[in-house]
């Protein structure tokens, strides 16, 4: 185990609200709702993240991916995350998304301290391919950017190398990783070069897949996409996985998570436009609306939604 860090007092504590928070439940990315005229809407988000909070996760992650961080200006990824910390009030910790090229992201990231957020997830940088040192010195800047503590998301064009995280775990802010590759040869040479206290967490699209996979070197944490349209299905999972109940674990792959992953991959966005539209399609019974995804994403077929509602229905079924 490598020694830990010296972290900033105030960085420290977060870092342990969020392990602890890893520790016991999911980790929620909410959706951002839009209005019919397509601006944010924020009475539709703060109804959202209530029926997100009361599930229990153990963090909100807003303005993310699932949150379609790519879409947001500033001003809305302020108000939004203004909005969650309100929201939440304390209860969980809030991390902020922040991404694109190295000014944009540090100024998302100074926009996320602002509104009051606990912590950053730093998605990757656009479009570029950078080499290991490029990457860690676009992290480091943007840490730098900001008091608060900052998860570094490798996925797409970014993945750290063990020499890479030995740098990066250095950094005084920079607190965790999250991974949305699945290379788990790449994560266990991660878990073993991160110092002790570092975090990680699996963050593959509908991770529920691989939660036992991961867990085996050690991340058992995970993100869930699923969390935003049907939590219930998400804890359920997450409870029969905690205490060794194989049966459910194996009905839930079998007759929800699989299927919805073949769903998912028939259409491009689907990983969050598929996901939204489900939760628009429960609007009656959740009480608000989230309205479509912004472009470039688009609607998901009507007929792949309606396959979508019958998995969820089956889904709940399961769990109910």
């Amino acid at each position: 185990m490598v020694s830990p860090v010296e972290r900033p007092e105030h960085v420290a504590e977060v870092a342990q609200r969020l392990s602890q928070g890893m520790d016991r439940s999911v980790l929620a990315f909410p959706l951002t709702p839009f209005d019919q005229d397509g601006g944010v809407d924020l009475k539709a988000f703060e109804a959202h993240l209530e029926h997100q909070l009361a599930a229990d996760p153990g963090a909100l992650f807003v303005a993310c991916g699932t949150g379609e961080y790519f879409s947001l200006d500033l001003d809305e990824h302020e108000a939004l995350v203004s909005a969650a910390v309100r929201v939440a009030d304390g209860r969980i910790p809030v991390v902020a998304g922040a991404g694109h090229g190295t000014p944009l992201a540090s100024a998302f990231a100074r926009s996320s301290e602002r509104a009051g957020a606990d912590a950053v997830l730093l998605l990757p940088p656009y479009l570029v391919n950078g080499p290991q040192a490029g990457l860690v010195e676009h992290t480091r800047r943007v840490c730098a950017a900001t008091r608060l503590p900052v998860i570094a998301y490798q996925r797409s064009q970014v993945s750290f190398t063990p020499e890479s995280l030995t740098e990066l775990s250095a950094i005084p802010n920079l607190v965790g990783v999250k991974d949305g590759h699945g290379d788990l040869d790449q994560m266990q040479r991660l878990v073993l070069a991160a110092p002790e206290g570092f975090l990680f967490f699996n963050g593959v699209p509908t991770a529920e897949l691989q939660a036992r996979s991961y867990a085996a070197i050690g991340v058992s944490a995970y993100s869930s996409a699923i969390h935003a349209v049907a939590p219930e299905i998400s804890h359920a999972f997450h409870a029969a996985l905690g205490r060794g109940d194989d049966a459910l674990v194996d009905r839930l792959l079998n007759e929800f998570f699989v299927p919805w992953v073949r769903l998912r991959d028939r259409g491009t966005g689907y990983a969050v436009s598929l996901v939204k539209a489900a939760a628009q399609d429960r609007a009656d019974e959740l009480g608000y609306h989230v309205g479509p995804v912004r472009p470039p994403l688009a609607q998901p077929a009507p007929e792949h939604l309606a396959e979508a509602r019958t998995l969820i229905r089956a889904g709940l079924e399961i769990v109910r």
